[in-house]
């Protein structure tokens, strides 16, 4: 039992693949270009500034798209901030190779931490990073404070885009309480791990707080060319 438990927290925490940094010119980091696409056509009546990515359950591959979007979008010339704000079982800082004794929970926790403080490098054009930090022992407080409210303004004025990597909807209240704060959210689904009752909790958990529901980003597919396929809700 010891040894799954150990094997479980690793899986949980690691990296996730950077398939648009690797390889441009793949299937699947076309696709990522055309969800890119097809999010900024959802939001034509409305700025998209803010976007949650989020999915029904684990393993669903909501932190492998939110890296990647992030990366796409900050190709386009945009200028990006990806946030790991899962702050239970975070992969920004390990994707990216990064240090995380500071992140979203430093600055949501203490007010003397700076937005300079925990803003990263990427080492891409375009595209910064902020981890989640140091576990905290209250993240849905943490995310539903004053302090986050004002850090997302803050942030908005200071990017094009800002992508929240959040944990999953129907886990935790995490992704309902910054989808009520944010402009955009997108749903991850993986096929043949993805189960139809989480998914119909997870919608309507997501529109009890009036998210924004931009479409699904199906993914897993045996068919390469499917990976990453997004379509509007």
């Amino acid at each position: 039992m010891a040894n799954k438990l150990r094997q479980q927290k690793k899986q949980a925490t690691k990296a996730v693949s950077l398939i648009t940094l690797a390889d441009r010119t793949s299937p699947i980091s076309e696709q990522y270009r055309t969800i890119r696409t097809n999010i900024q056509f959802a939001m034509v009546d409305r700025e998209l500034k803010t976007l949650v990515v989020t999915s029904s359950g684990p393993s669903e591959g909501k932190s492998t798209t939110s890296a990647n979007l992030a990366i796409v979008f900050a190709n386009s010339g945009k200028r990006i901030l990806l946030v790991d704000a899962d702050m239970r079982k975070p992969t920004v800082a390990k994707t990216f190779s990064i240090d995380n004794s500071r992140g979203i929970s430093t600055i949501l926790g203490n007010r003397e931490t700076t937005l300079k403080q925990v803003i990263r490098t990427s080492g891409i054009d375009n595209l910064s990073l902020m981890t989640s930090g140091p576990k905290p022992p209250n993240p849905s407080e943490l995310l539903e404070s004053n302090r986050m409210t004002d850090l997302i303004q803050k942030l908005k004025e200071q990017y094009d885009l800002v992508i929240f990597d959040m944990p999953p909807v129907v886990a935790v209240t995490d992704a309902q309480i910054v989808a009520s704060k944010t402009d955009g959210t997108i749903m991850v689904v993986r096929e043949n791990v993805s189960k139809k009752d989480s998914l119909l909790k997870a919608k309507n958990l997501l529109e009890m707080v009036d998210a924004n529901i931009l479409g699904v980003v199906y993914n897993g597919s045996k068919n390469i060319v499917d990976q990453g396929y997004y379509y509007g809700s």
